[in-house]
């Protein structure tokens, strides 16, 4: 997953040099110039990294071991439990969200419709119920007033939520649509580095709450000389695999080969040049940790976001001549993953790579060109991750240290997220009894491999591309028929023969491109399957 950036920027080479053993010793912070609203401090290093490695033991260590991983005391004797329901949850990024109809979507396994409130010029994110009949909201329209309109009986809700319309009761009766049965449950919702976010509680204590407490702030994605074009998924895994295999630079030569350039060692073992990775956990609390990954400090910000940041000495990124100006050290990049619990084994990704360097080729290449090859990345893993979590359940997910046999530091993050899960969360996420604990069964690849209901309906310029292109194919294909059929119609000697051979070849070469255009559309917008025996 972490090769996603090799085709957000063409020049974008990201390394993965060892760093040299210090586990021994306490680093210094990493992020002089970095301010997130977290209660995570990139500062905070109550605990010694000594410690965290010795919890960690013997998975993390670089000597196998053949004994059974032991139950570690520290998170057996944790009595702190993260709140899953007191936290800000990201949506969906502003820029693919579409001002003139509410949108449906599900996050921590609430069902939400999110929608554009003109009269206070603000998006809203409501419970996706009609208390009406509880049909859901986000089938509805917004109406002439800018009201969101419930399309089964016409119930209308303003941006508080209240009532503003009930067709079916008489104008001189009683004003029915003020009795509080009749509004809609709104969320707190904000909008910050361009992505919408709401707070998983309708109750009237949190109204105010983003006065007391912010979402995680990234000013990269706010800093005009930072790119900041950003893509999402819905992803057919749960949450806790897709953040650790984002955490996971190992598994990047083998399952997305031939899809990013790494670096290779001096002596490669194998053709996909796999080696040993120098990471480690720096500190770890109920927050999350912050990591040294080699070529980059990395932080989880709990219980969503996945932050990588090269770091100011490593010059491992080429630059075009326009930034030949600036040194390594000038020349940043980040790795931001947002990962977002929908339902047991189903997730959603948003993801953005911003940088100072290069920002004319995100404002020449259109957007849904990224997604393409960012998707194929998404895809070259994703069958394995489905099969995995399904064996991941088998077992049960606190058991998780004792089926997998991790015994080499470039595991250490994922080891880190799951030492995080288990020792806050019991090793998942709370669902609230919302659902039995099983997941969903496999479903054929075809679909669960889909492009176009995971991606394209839920990203404007893959949707816009793909209906232009399906034009174009029309197009061609129209032309193909006009031509043969205007060599048809005339007499001969009406039409000279070169003019006969041009139509003819036009006709040819437009129905070729028809079926190319056809074959391109299906295999990046609907669906790519990846066989990696052949690759």
């Amino acid at each position: 997953m972490e090769a996603l950036p090799a085709f957000s920027v063409p020049s974008l080479h990201i390394s993965t040099s060892t760093a040299p053993d210090i586990t021994s010793a306490i680093r210094k912070p990493m992020f002089p110039n970095l301010h997130l609203n977290s209660t995570l401090s990139l500062h905070d290093r109550k605990k010694s990294k000594a410690r965290f490695f010795t919890a960690l033991s013997p998975t993390v260590s670089t000597e196998l071991s053949t004994d059974p991983p032991v139950d570690d005391p520290e998170i057996e004797g944790s009595t702190q439990k993260f709140d899953w329901y007191s936290q800000w949850y990201p949506v969906m990024p502003v820029c693919d969200l579409d001002k003139k109809a509410p949108h449906g979507k599900k996050v921590l396994g609430i069902d939400v419709v999110v929608w554009w409130d003109r009269n206070e010029t603000a998006w809203k994110v409501f419970d996706d119920t009609c208390p009406h009949r509880l049909a859901p909201l986000s089938e509805g329209r917004i109406d002439q007033w800018g009201r969101l309109q419930c399309v089964y009986h016409g119930w209308c809700f303003d941006g508080s939520g209240d009532c503003k319309l009930i067709p079916q009761a008489p104008r001189d009766g009683p004003p029915i649509h003020t009795f509080k049965k009749a509004c809609a449950a709104a969320y707190p919702c904000t909008v910050q580095n361009d992505i919408l976010w709401f707070w998983p509680n309708t109750d009237p204590q949190y109204k105010d709450i983003i006065t007391r407490k912010k979402p995680p702030y990234i000013p990269e994605l706010d800093d005009p000389s930072y790119t900041r074009s950003m893509g999402n998924r819905d992803i057919p895994y749960g949450y806790e695999v897709l953040i650790e295999n984002l955490m996971d630079p190992a598994h990047v030569p083998y399952a997305h080969y031939g899809l990013m350039r790494t670096q290779q060692p001096k002596e490669k073992a194998d053709r996909e040049g796999g080696r040993p990775l120098e990471l480690s956990i720096e500190t770890l609390d109920i927050n999350g940790f912050t990591a040294d990954q080699g070529w980059s400090n990395s932080k989880f910000m709990s219980p969503c976001i996945f932050y990588a940041y090269s770091k100011p000495d490593q010059p491992n990124v080429s630059a075009s001549s326009a930034d030949a100006k600036k040194s390594p050290s000038q020349r940043k990049f980040a790795l931001i993953f947002v990962c977002i619990p929908v339902s047991p084994g189903k997730s959603r990704l948003i993801w953005s790579f911003p940088r100072n360097f290069g920002l004319w080729i995100d404002k020449v290449v259109p957007r849904w060109l990224f997604h393409v090859g960012q998707n194929l990345i998404l895809d070259s893993d994703l069958y394995l991750l489905h099969v995995q979590e399904h064996k991941i359940m088998d077992v049960g997910p606190s058991n998780w240290q004792k089926a997998c046999f991790v015994p080499t530091k470039s595991d250490a993050l994922v080891v880190g997220f799951r030492k995080w899960l288990r020792k806050y969360s019991g090793g998942q996420v709370e669902w609230r009894g919302k659902y039995s604990g099983f997941l969903p069964p496999i479903p054929p690849r075809e679909q669960l491999m889909d492009r176009y209901w995971s991606h394209v309906v839920n990203c404007k310029s893959c949707k816009l591309a793909y209906k232009s292109l399906n034009v174009v194919e029309v197009a061609l294909q129209i032309i193909s028929v006009a031509s043969v059929g205007l060599v048809a119609a005339m007499r001969e000697g009406m039409l000279s023969a070169a003019a006969r051979n041009s139509l003819v070849v036009m006709a040819v070469l437009s129905f070729a491109l028809s079926r190319w255009l056809a074959h391109f559309i299906y295999k990046n917008f609907r669906y790519h399957d990846y066989d990696h025996a052949f690759r």
